[in-house]
């Protein structure tokens, strides 16, 4: 058994049995790739795969339960090679996958005062949507994910809480809703609104809301960033409802604000980790500047903890900060 075997394995499976996307991913013939396939069933003495003919239609049962194996044994190679590094002059990286509210709004004061304390240190920042974000991670293409969704729905992640947030209501200074004390959502839904992609910066935390009530908010325009999202509402097209973060008095001083958060709840934005894989020591100091309640002994105590509701509880009595 070869470890090459195994990774042709897996990106057989990732390709969702598609054997010649497999081999451009691979750089390699998908004639290489099967042969290697067959060679490693005969050692094994199982068929991993379901074939119609030449074709992959499935794994079977065998085929599952070594590719779950498979996963493991190529992530502890991973971690041999990254701890032997460790202990070399190889350049030493931390990759980062994040969505845009986070990049944008709340991680640059965290990235400049990690890197100045760590200057030797080489930061990569991917952003994408929150499956995106999730799947990088699990997948092992990065060492740490923040999002405010998908991350603790993910069983081979560890997510944990960073910080609270809510949202704002956004109007220029001559709207009629700069003369309410207290919105509503009654108040909220007489105006055409751009908000947050669905999927995007707790968009459902607003939609449950509305649906709650049986109200239907006439969502005009939508947007993954909240500067796109205050420019439109500039030009005078709707009301915004952004994250409160993303609001900035010198910036946007010339939109008036107002907090929501007693029409649609805060939110929690979590940072998550992969499950069964070794952690570069210098991703908790990254951890603990982001969320200095997330010490390097709680983020342990919390993978250690296959209960997710274990897991929960043991945040239950950490004050999880307001941003």
């Amino acid at each position: 058994m070869k470890l090459q075997q195994l990774r042709y394995l897996l990106e057989i499976e990732k390709q969702n049995l598609n054997i010649s996307k497999a081999a451009v991913v691979l750089c390699t013939s998908q004639s290489g790739i099967s042969k290697q396939i067959k060679l490693l069933e005969d050692e094994l003495g199982v068929d991993l795969f379901e074939r119609n003919s030449r074709k992959l239609t499935a794994l079977t049962t065998a085929g599952e339960r070594i590719v779950a194996l498979a996963k493991g044994i190529i992530n502890k190679v991973g971690d041999i090679k990254q701890t032997a590094a460790e202990f070399t002059n190889a350049p030493k990286s931390i990759s980062i996958a994040t969505t845009h509210t986070q990049a944008r709004y709340v991680l640059p004061i965290v990235v400049e005062q990690f890197l100045s304390l760590n200057p030797n240190i080489n930061l990569n920042l991917q952003q994408g949507t929150p499956e995106q974000v999730a799947t990088l991670l699990e997948n092992n293409e990065v060492d740490i994910a923040i999002a405010t969704e998908v991350l603790a729905s993910r069983a081979a992640l560890v997510a944990l809480p960073c910080y609270q947030w809510s949202r704002s209501v956004i109007v220029k200074k001559d709207h009629p809703l700069t003369q309410k004390a207290k919105l509503t959502l009654a108040d909220i839904v007489q105006y055409p609104i751009i908000t947050y992609v669905q999927g995007f910066t707790g968009r459902y935390k607003q939609d449950e809301a509305f649906k709650r009530y049986q109200m239907e908010p006439n969502i005009v325009l939508t947007a993954v960033d909240a500067d796109v999202i205050k420019t439109y509402v500039r030009l005078g097209l709707g009301i915004g409802i952004i994250a409160n973060m993303a609001y900035n008095l010198e910036q946007d001083g010339d939109l008036y604000v107002q907090n929501v958060e007693h029409l649609f709840g805060k939110s929690t934005s979590q940072i998550a980790i992969k499950k069964d894989r070794n952690i570069k020591p210098y991703v908790y100091s990254f951890i603990e500047i982001f969320a200095p309640h997330l010490t390097q002994q709680l983020i342990k105590q919390a993978i250690e903890c296959d209960d997710l509701q274990g897991r929960q509880e043991i945040f239950l009595d950490i004050a999880i900060p307001y941003f």
